[in-house]
């Protein structure tokens, strides 16, 4: 049995619609419109225990209502979602017992309370047995540098603190899933670091499902292996990050810095100028047609060359491509596996 199994979900929001001025306000008082907009439209897909799987799309695309339905917070308006074979909003005491959540504009914690306190009341609730409860304590408190924090207010910790002290009390219970939703944004670059070996030291330890959504592309790469991309509503990728990287990073960028002055070079088939300065060169090539160190060999048979820097895809870029309608027009609002 898969731990997530979704079928068809969508979900159908009503919006009143309101002409200007006061005749509007009145119409829409005593006689409403509606316009049905469907935030997410027949998704399907399912997710083994131990998955990394990262959920990206921008803005408006589905994402936050779709995690609130796996969560149990909404219910959707047709289609079916199981957790661990429950229906998430209809048993949402079973539900919470077996999920963690973790929203980065949202807290768990209690404003004016120390640390510990929060930590010690979110025990109880879940009813975590005292010894167990010590020990990870301990361990979370030494992987997150939570010791010389735990007597802190948690309003006079830094947003970075707040963040390892939320993934701190989202796994206390030990769920088998946690739905993670911009758990990096505006950290810096340490705590970032930190956060994400913290998230994967969890999966490999545990074998703890990761569904992680955020804006973040350097979160995606370094703990997801599985990627679900959706726009509008739909699912329009479930595959391997591997795989979007291969299809939609086949061009790489080759920079030369020369002896001599750049003039007069003959490119190689499948490469292309992206760059010219007197002694700088960027060539941008296909790797399916031509390979990096045929592009290379063909610039120094011709120029001395200092030295050289291979650049390989950024998958913001990729990701980029993705949203202005790629891989829509290369497979058609299908998965790999279908396609």
């Amino acid at each position: 049995m898969s731990a997530i199994k979704v079928e068809n979900l969508r979900k159908v929001y009503r919006i009143t619609q309101k002409e200007p001025g006061l005749a509007g306000a009145v119409k829409a008082l005593f006689r409403p419109t509606y316009q049905d907009k469907a935030a997410v439209d027949g998704i399907s897909f399912s997710i083994e225990q131990g998955e990394t799987v990262g959920f990206i799309g921008v803005n408006g695309a589905g994402k936050s209502t779709t995690i609130k339905m796996l969560t149990g917070i909404l219910a959707p308006t047709s289609g079916t979602v199981q957790v661990f074979g429950r229906d998430p909003h209809r048993q949402r005491v079973a539900n919470a017992r077996e999920i963690g959540v973790v929203f980065g504009q949202r807290t768990q914690l209690w404003w004016d309370l120390a640390l510990i306190e929060s930590l010690n009341t979110i025990a109880r609730i879940y009813e975590v047995p005292p010894a167990r409860y010590q020990t990870l304590l301990e361990q979370f408190s030494a992987t997150l540098e939570l010791k010389d924090l735990l007597r802190v207010p948690i309003r006079n910790l830094s947003l970075g603190q707040k963040m390892r002290a939320e993934l701190a009390a989202t796994l206390l219970h030990e769920p088998r899933i946690i739905y993670l939703d911009e758990p990096t944004i505006g950290l810096d670059l340490v705590v970032k670091e930190r956060i994400r070996n913290f998230i994967k030291e969890q999966n490999r330890q545990r074998g703890t499902l990761v569904f992680l959504t955020t804006h973040d592309l350097g979160d995606i790469e370094e703990v997801c292996q599985r990627v679900l991309v959706i726009d509008s509503g739909k699912l329009i990728y479930d595959g391997p990050l591997s795989t979007i990287k291969a299809r939609f990073g086949k061009y790489r960028t080759i920079n030369f810095e020369t002896l001599q002055p750049v003039n007069g070079i003959a490119l190689p088939d499948g490469a292309e100028i992206e760059a010219k300065e007197p002694h700088k060169l960027a060539l941008r090539f296909d790797r399916t047609q031509v390979s990096a160190s045929q592009v290379a060999a063909a610039i120094m048979n011709q120029i001395e060359v200092v030295d050289f820097s291979l650049t390989e895809p950024d998958l913001a870029a990729i990701v980029k491509q993705i949203y202005n309608g790629a891989l829509k027009e290369e497979i058609g609002h299908v998965t790999v596996a279908e396609a």
